[in-house]
């Protein structure tokens, strides 16, 4: 009996202990917003970056080249985005011009030698890209990459160039492992991506005017039911992140987000943009700014055109 109940002891106390390290395990995986700044030579924070990244998209990962000249081969697809530099890179027989904006595609065992030093933020990618998509995709010089309106800039006057996308009515160039669009962001609307079947994204950051800002949510779940919402924890549904030259955001699925106040921005999604996968809160965060009186500091910032109405897309 005596052993049987020092049996039962252990038993219980490794459950206790499977149950701590589950938690906690889960606490460290938790989606949350993370910020470096890539320019600053934050390598620590862009470890914990990309440990997230890859643990939540199996098949991909995420490197950084700062102020080199070469970028030396791998066995893996990988897309090379631009963040700072001008010149000339090489690959194989190709060359090509390239500026801050580029996304160069390298295919397995290719490398990359560029004539002046460069800062790349770089993905592996599970697929090649189609026979029929360029190695060098520039936005502000391929005639096939025009300013096309919508998503996070809806003022006819945006400059939205879409470099990757998932479906045709909207880009040249269809690849779904991956998607791209560099935009300047003045006043996007206020939205997440589903846990499942959305996508993460990251926005990386080219230039900004002085109010540059990302305002961000783990709350969805409580701002959906505006009914719900007490007027003590209004204040704590949004966060709001200044914006610098040279940041990597990393905005798991399920964490709503809106840019406003003038951001030029790189905005990668993985995967692509999958149709019905934005979905718009701002006429929740209205719902709840009216119903509980809200006024002055206190209101619950929001795109005021779509809180006009739900906006999906």
């Amino acid at each position: 009996m005596k052993l049987l109940l020092i049996f039962f002891s252990l038993m219980i106390s490794c459950v206790i202990l499977f149950s701590a390290f589950v938690a906690k395990h889960d606490v460290e995986n938790e989606a949350k917003i993370q910020i470096v700044n890539l320019s600053k030579g934050d390598t620590t924070g862009f470890a914990a970056m990309r440990t997230s990244f890859m643990q939540r998209n199996p098949g991909y990962d995420l490197d950084y080249f700062y102020q080199k000249k070469s970028i030396p081969p791998k066995d893996a697809y990988r897309l090379v985005f631009i963040q700072t530099g001008e010149g000339q890179v090489s690959i194989t027989e190709n060359s090509s011009d390239f500026s801050v904006g580029d996304i160069i595609y390298l295919a397995k065992g290719e490398s990359l030698q560029s004539d002046t030093k460069l800062d790349a933020l770089v993905f592996d990618v599970p697929d090649p890209l189609p026979k029929d998509v360029p190695q060098f995709i520039r936005p502000d010089w391929d005639p096939n990459i025009t300013d096309v309106p919508g998503g996070c800039a809806t003022e006819r006057n945006a400059y939205r160039r879409i470099l990757l996308t998932w479906k045709d009515e909207v880009g040249e160039y269809l690849y779904h492992a991956l998607n791209a669009h560099r935009v300047r962001i003045m006043d996007s609307f206020t939205h997440y991506h589903p846990v499942d079947g959305g996508f993460d994204e990251f926005y990386l950051v080219q230039m900004v005017l002085p109010e540059a800002r990302l305002i961000t949510s783990t709350h969805v779940d409580l701002i959906e039911q505006p009914q719900q919402v007490k007027k003590s924890k209004a204040g704590e549904l949004l966060e709001t992140h200044k914006l610098h030259v040279g940041d990597l955001v990393y905005i798991p699925r399920g964490i709503a987000h809106r840019g406003l106040g003038g951001v030029l921005t790189q905005v990668i999604t993985v995967p692509g943009f999958i149709p019905g996968s934005e979905i718009g809160i701002d006429h929740h965060l209205k719902a709840i700014n009216e119903r509980l009186n809200l006024e002055g500091e206190n209101v619950l910032p929001l795109n005021k055109d779509a809180s006009q109405q739900v906006v999906i897309k």
